[in-house]
């Protein structure tokens, strides 16, 4: 008997496990977060943290969109790691912590991206608590994380696994943490979102507002010195390379940045200012500074950019194709 001469409470029967809204969920104990299929009903020794979901259940709470194609990624991952970890015995510590040592996409991102932003400023355990919470009630998020993956390894050929991309590439490290930023703006947190925002361009060299729109598929492609302004849209299957900049042209307010549709390929340092709508499956020439509509499917180029020709596809974004094909 403890002292104090009162009974410890009998640990509660396990109650059965089942699936809720989505597969994978997770929550936070007293040590820390868990990630793993949780009791629908009843307790366990583990104390959970009140979360509410869509169903009410205040004990468990959704938290990955862990859909086919997020899954398939990971479990590839998951495969990539313990190979290279053979290979590479000096990498084995590395790998474990930021790969093999997390059962979803989610906490191993959440953990990656902590330990590379993490500053006195924005402490660690901060730093994860956002995340975390990005991931928990926007789980479409993991959705969009996973074609970024699937575009880095379809269309650059310096990404021979998505292990790879998952842990050096910086453009995707970026992309993925801005999207951390914008679901901090639509929650009205904007000074939260503008501290993190800033910590990003200091870290990964490439500066997206909070509140500009950047659509699923994206491939940033070194990504060092891309600057999207707060009023960009860029929709899915985009491809950039570094040093493009999506500005304004003065001091105006409002919606003062460029519009980008599906499958456009900008070349590296190609500036497209104003607001402005670059057309579907167009293509921007490398060091353009392009100031007007650009149609869909025709390529521009030069200083001010102007039409050169057509593309050669139909989403030249997908081919990663930059030569021009002069009009008959």
């Amino acid at each position: 008997m403890p002292p104090g001469g009162r009974q410890r409470p009998t640990k509660p029967a396990q109650a059965k496990k089942e699936h809720l809204h989505r597969e994978e969920i997770f929550c936070y104990s007293k040590g820390g977060v868990v990630s793993g299929f949780l009791p629908a009903e009843g307790k366990t020794e583990m104390q959970w943290k009140k979360i509410s979901n869509p169903k009410g259940n205040k004990k468990t709470a959704p938290i990955l969109a862990m859909d086919q194609l997020p899954r398939e990624i990971w479990n590839q991952i998951l495969e990539e790691a313990r190979e290279e970890s053979k290979k590479e015995p000096l990498l084995s510590s590395f790998l474990y912590q930021t790969i093999l040592n997390h059962q979803f996409m989610g906490d191993a991102l959440s953990y990656h991206l902590t330990h590379k932003l993490e500053n006195p400023t924005l402490p660690g355990l901060m730093l994860r608590e956002i995340i975390d919470s990005a991931f928990r009630q926007a789980p479409d998020l993991l959705n969009s994380v996973s074609l970024d993956l699937k575009a880095i390894r379809q269309r650059d050929p310096a990404s021979y696994s998505y292990a790879t991309a998952f842990l050096y590439f910086k453009g995707f490290h970026a992309l993925e943490s801005y999207r951390v930023t914008h679901w901090l703006w639509k929650q009205d947190r904007k000074s939260l979102a503008h501290l993190f925002q800033s910590r990003i361009s200091e870290v990964f060299g490439v500066d997206i507002h909070p509140a500009a729109q950047i659509g699923s598929g994206i491939l940033m492609d070194h990504a060092s010195s891309i600057v999207i302004g707060e009023t960009a849209v860029i929709e899915d299957n985009v491809s950039m390379l570094h040093e493009v900049t999506l500005g304004g042209t003065g001091k105006e307010e409002g919606d003062r940045h460029p519009k980008i549709r599906q499958g456009v390929l900008i070349g590296a340092g190609a500036k497209i200012l104003g607001n402005i709508v670059i057309g579907e499956g167009a293509k921007i020439g490398a060091g353009s500074v392009v100031l007007a509509d650009v149609p869909p499917h025709s390529t521009v180029a030069g200083v001010p950019a102007k039409k050169v020709g057509s593309t050669r596809y139909e989403n030249p974004a997908l081919e990663m194709d930059h030569r021009f094909c002069e009009e008959s």
